[in-house]
């Protein structure tokens, strides 16, 4: 059955009525501009050349010609005229491509390639005037309707062809590519532009009461007719919903009004090295054929790229920004995102085509802090003056106290080893005066999933020793008052091992902890585990566990005695999930899972971990480096 609520005199008249030549219009297309169709086939018409074909044609195209025997559909649509039913027969395949296509098949195709495939030597051929282009219906491909799908193949292009489910679908997406192509010229106005634009204003209310889902249908249908501010809109929507794609936003990044937000979220792709044609260079250069001072776009691509650039905005949400960038950059990424959250409905759109603070997205601290989520919960929540439902709060992310360190599945993925330093009572950037080498400051805050590679080897700086194992390590604070100072891809736990706990517990307590994973399946280097806690610069107890071996020292307080916290069947990981859930219940100590595996923070680099060899102990180096082919 055919959709008969589909109007085909209405649409077609509208076509015709809305009519202006393209650009590059010839006086060819000037005069079918005087009427795009032909009068409708009679029904004895369509039953002769059903009878010809030896088919009863798919309904949406039967009515179709019932009301126009044929159409001009526009120079831009590679299709440039639709015979009548005296002019359509079967393709016939004249170029063979079905064999083509056939080689490409593999042992399992999926049953589109088939289909498409057999399509070439039983399609029906409705083209009459085309550059290289052919309009194919299939019987072949035909849904419970009995419509059948139209290819919009272009010999020119060498793609595979546009399938639309049916004749009607593909003459609605030439109406709209006729409307797209003209959506520069002033003269082309008429009560479909005007609804579509009405449309988009509609949608841009709607995101901003946090419709975001009821905004986007509108949205993608005036993008379709190529619509002012349609694409904008649309881009903001969809980087929120996935905020590590890049996303383009055009002549935007050049207006005054929006370049704060917009300018910075372009440059981070090619900040990040995913800009290859041309590098920088192409990329400053196209900021600058959209208007954007060249200085002003070098200055943030280097911002972002450095990790310095800070989204600053003004006014109370600008407040609020500053608020959460203070907590995220020592890791209270949770207490962070509940700043903005509650602070969104203060956000203000510097113009109308703005629609969500994406300056969000490239700021150095919080720009980690986005998750699709997050972005969901951004875009449903009102904003800019707008009022409507307010969504349910994304649950934190952080999962409490340490065992997440044993768990992939949290972490992201398994971690090579880890080490870490907490110092009770103090600020985090008092670190580097404790257990940083000479010299050793605060870096801006930097991307954890690569920084702890940096940690200075022997050979590659003159002041190293081959001894010496320095780390690069992350900054930050817990929730419970212990600042803390996290190494994610330590060296070997051996028996130059000194621990830094005496040397951070100047002022207070200092805990310390190694894990090492297995290194080898003979067990020949079984996994280890150290924990080490002093106070006033005096260790008071310590204990390294290795494979079955225990070793301690000091008065190990019940809560942290491995003969207690072990049982005979426990696994490697057991006993170190234990030894974890153990520190955070009796000392109160956690890690910002968030911010050390996805996030950003101040890093610096310690003294050794380990000690000069004494006389008469060996020491041996080794660097495994791979290299590129």
């Amino acid at each position: 059955m055919g959709d008969e609520s589909f109007d085909w005199s209405g649409f077609l008249g509208r076509w015709q009525q809305e009519w202006v030549p393209g650009e590059a219009a010839d006086g060819d297309e000037e005069q079918t501009a005087a009427s795009l169709g032909s009068p409708g086939a009679e029904e004895t018409a369509i039953a002769a050349v059903e009878e010809r074909l030896g088919r009863r044609l798919p309904p949406s195209y039967r009515e179709f010609l019932a009301v126009s025997d044929g159409w001009h559909v526009d120079q831009m649509a590679g299709v440039y005229q639709l015979g009548g039913a005296a002019d359509i027969d079967w393709f016939g395949d004249p170029h063979d491509l079905t064999s083509v296509y056939e080689e490409f098949l593999g042992d399992e195709p999926r049953q589109e390639d088939v289909l498409l495939a057999g399509m070439w030597r039983r399609a029906l051929r409705l083209e009459t005037d085309s550059d290289m282009s052919h309009a194919l219906l299939d019987p072949g491909d035909c849904d419970q309707d009995g419509e059948w799908a139209l290819y919009l193949y272009k010999g020119w292009g060498g793609e595979l062809p546009d399938r639309y489910p049916s004749f009607r679908a593909y003459m609605e997406a030439m109406y709209r590519g006729f409307h797209s192509a003209r959506v520069e010229r002033a003269d082309f106005v008429n009560a479909t532009t005007r609804a579509q634009d009405a449309q988009v204003e509609a949608a841009r209310l709607m995101v901003l009461r946090g419709r975001h889902k009821d905004a986007m249908p509108l949205l993608e249908e005036a993008f379709s007719f190529g619509r002012p501010r349609s694409a904008t809109l649309l881009n903001q929507i969809r980087h929120l919903l996935n905020p590590r794609e890049r996303r383009d936003y055009g002549f935007l990044a050049a207006d005054r009004r929006y370049l704060p937000e917009v300018l910075p979220v372009e440059a981070m792709a090619p900040a990040r090295g995913e800009w290859r044609l041309g590098g920088d260079d192409h990329w400053l250069g196209m900021m600058s054929a959209r208007g954007v001072d060249r200085t002003t776009a070098e200055a943030l691509l280097g911002a972002v790229r450095s990790g310095t650039h800070h989204y600053a905005p003004s006014g109370p949400w600008g407040r609020a920004v500053t608020e959460a960038r203070e907590s995220a950059r020592w890791g209270a990424t949770d207490a962070a995102w509940r700043v903005l959250r509650d602070a969104l409905p203060l956000w203000e759109a510097p113009g109308p085509l703005l629609i969500a603070p994406i300056g969000l997205l490239a700021d150095s601290v919080l720009g980690p802090l986005i998750t699709p989520e997050r972005g969901r919960e951004i875009l449903a929540t009102p904003r800019a003056g707008e009022t409507g439902a307010v969504p349910a709060p994304v649950p934190d992310l952080d999962p409490p106290g340490l065992s997440w360190l044993a768990e992939p599945a949290v972490s992201g993925s398994p971690l090579d080893g880890y080490r870490c330093v907490w110092v009770e009572g103090i600020a985090p950037d008092r670190l580097p005066g404790l257990i940083g080498e000479e010299g050793s400051v605060l870096s801006t805050s930097t991307d954890r999933r690569d920084a702890s590679w940096r940690a200075p080897r022997p050979r590659e700086r003159d002041d190293l020793e081959f001894w010496e194992d320095r780390a690069e390590v992350a900054v930050g604070r817990c929730a419970e008052g212990w600042a803390f100072a996290f190494d994610g891809h330590p060296g070997h736990l051996n028996k130059l091992f000194r621990s830094p706990a005496e040397a951070a517990s100047s002022s207070g307590r200092a805990v310390v902890v190694w894990r090492e994973p297995r290194r080898s399946t003979a067990g020949d280097h079984p996994a280890a585990l150290h924990l080490s806690v002093a106070e006033q610069g005096h260790e008071l107890y310590a204990f390294t566990l290795r494979g079955p071996e225990i070793q301690f020292s000091g008065a190990l307080p019940e809560g942290l005695d491995p003969a207690r916290l072990f049982r005979p069947e426990d696994t490697e990981t057991d006993r170190e999930v234990r030894v974890l859930e153990a520190l955070h219940t009796e000392l109160g100590l956690s890690l910002p899972c968030f911010a050390l595996t996805r996030g950003s923070l101040h890093s610096f680099t310690t003294r050794s971990w380990t000690r000069a060899p004494r006389a008469g102990e060996t020491f041996a180096y080794a660097r495994l480096v791979q290299r590129g082919i």
